[in-house]
């Protein structure tokens, strides 16, 4: 009876904690949303209010009217899209080379892509300007997607999951029923990896959704820009309305929610398969 009465306890604590992480998580966007429904004045009013206000059309509708909101999450959303998928392309190809091939240089060339991780991103933002500029490229969705169609992350995080995914047993069977590189990696490897495949996948496509600094640079056309920076430019000179510019967040906000559930879903489905494979 104690046992069992310790053990609804520990239920009991374990879910308390787990409902305040969730409160904790949810309450900066209901904060968000809760702003985007009300006037500057109130954002700024003492006591703060904690209830929605009755301003979120009025506030979206000032969106539109100042920057291109659709046009710019077209673009945001190609580049977003493409870049994801030439990462899960390169990254799982480089990976699964790198942790189930053996041939001369493997590590050596794996210490420079780790090597190119631990660079600083601002370190490369001149030479990369730079390239693009001599390719013609500057102003173009090229300069938004090439430069981030593969990346060390992506070949480390793969490599490592595709090491003790993938059994070598099945390699060797796939290579005396004379399949070549390819096939193997479509056929055996990503299947298995399918659960490393699709966190990549959300987190490449939240960082390129979320990126600001190469967009502002590398976008010279003011009237074609990513989501992030046409939402920065609500900002005014002199004045700002805040609770528009909190609205612009929140509606570019909207998007990942989805695609983040819709992509843990995935994630969690692959990942119970894979361990009833195992």
């Amino acid at each position: 009876m104690r046992a069992e009465n310790a053990a609804r306890s520990r239920t009991t604590v374990g879910h308390a904690v787990l409902l305040l992480g969730v409160l904790i998580t949810v309450f900066p966007f209901y904060w968000m949303f809760v702003m985007a429904s009300n006037t500057t004045g109130d954002i700024f009013a003492y006591p703060p209010k904690l209830i929605p206000g009755s301003h979120l059309w009025e506030n979206m509708n000032k969106v539109f009217d100042g920057i291109d909101f659709w046009g710019s999450m077209g673009i945001t959303v190609v580049a977003a899209t493409s870049v994801t998928f030439l990462v899960l392309l390169f990254d799982s190809l480089a990976a699964f080379a790198f942790a189930k091939y053996d041939f001369p240089g493997r590590r050596v060339l794996f210490w420079v892509v780790l090597a190119t991780f631990m660079i600083p991103m601002q370190l490369a933002l001149v030479p990369q300007f730079v390239t693009l500029a001599w390719l013609g490229w500057v102003g173009s969705l090229k300069a938004l997607i090439i430069p981030g169609a593969a990346n060390a992350f992506g070949i480390f995080w793969m490599r490592q999951y595709a090491q003790g995914a993938i059994a070598d047993e099945l390699i060797q069977a796939s290579r005396v029923d004379g399949a070549g590189f390819f096939r193997q990696w479509w056929t055996v490897g990503l299947p298995v990896l399918r659960p490393g495949l699709a966190f990549l996948g959300i987190f490449t496509f939240f960082h390129i959704w979320n990126d600001y600094l190469w967009p502002l640079i590398v976008m010279t056309d003011p009237g074609k820009v990513t989501l992030q920076v046409a939402v920065q430019q609500l900002n005014g000179i002199y004045t700002t309305d805040q609770s528009m510019v909190i609205a612009g967040a929140l509606m570019s906000v909207i998007p990942l929610i989805g695609v983040f559930l819709i992509g843990s879903r995935h994630f969690i489905a692959n990942l119970a398969a894979g361990a009833m494979k195992f």
